[in-house]
């Protein structure tokens, strides 16, 4: 927290970044969490009207925080992981650390690109066929 001239506390955000084109582009944590919120709807086969009615919300809201154009709320995504069955730490696996650690506090390295594959129409079938492959051997 920092304070300013007028002694009140101010909370520094991670920036949105600026685009050449000077439009706005979502923070990278923002589009991390989105794509885990999405990749864990999928793998339940829920709609994002599904999930924006159990929210409150329209799917276009959904759809929203899923792309990382809108931040999603420390509550909000409470409910979310409450709706989707899944612990708030796995919306933020493999997201890049932000205030950067000690030698001695850091953690190997999570390989994204295997989240965002997971996340794809082919990875959520690959999944899919993962789990099914399973239950016929149990």
């Amino acid at each position: 927290m920092f304070f300013g001239a007028d002694a009140r506390p101010s909370i520094k955000m991670a920036p949105l970044y600026v685009c050449e084109s000077g439009k706005k582009s979502p923070n990278t944590v923002d589009k991390r969490v989105g794509r885990r919120v999405r990749m864990r709807r999928m793998m339940l086969a829920m709609s994002q009207g599904k999930l924006g009615d159990a929210l409150g919300l329209t799917f276009q809201q959904v759809q929203k925080y899923e792309k990382g154009t809108n931040r999603i709320g420390a509550s909000r995504l409470q409910q979310i992981s409450h709706i989707l069955q899944a612990p708030v730490a796995f919306f933020f696996e493999g997201a890049p650390n932000l205030h950067g650690s000690t030698d001695r506090m850091k953690e190997a390295p999570s390989p994204s690109y295997v989240s965002d594959f997971l996340a794809t129409p082919e990875g959520l079938l690959l999944t899919k066929g993962f789990h099914a492959d399973q239950r016929t051997q149990a």
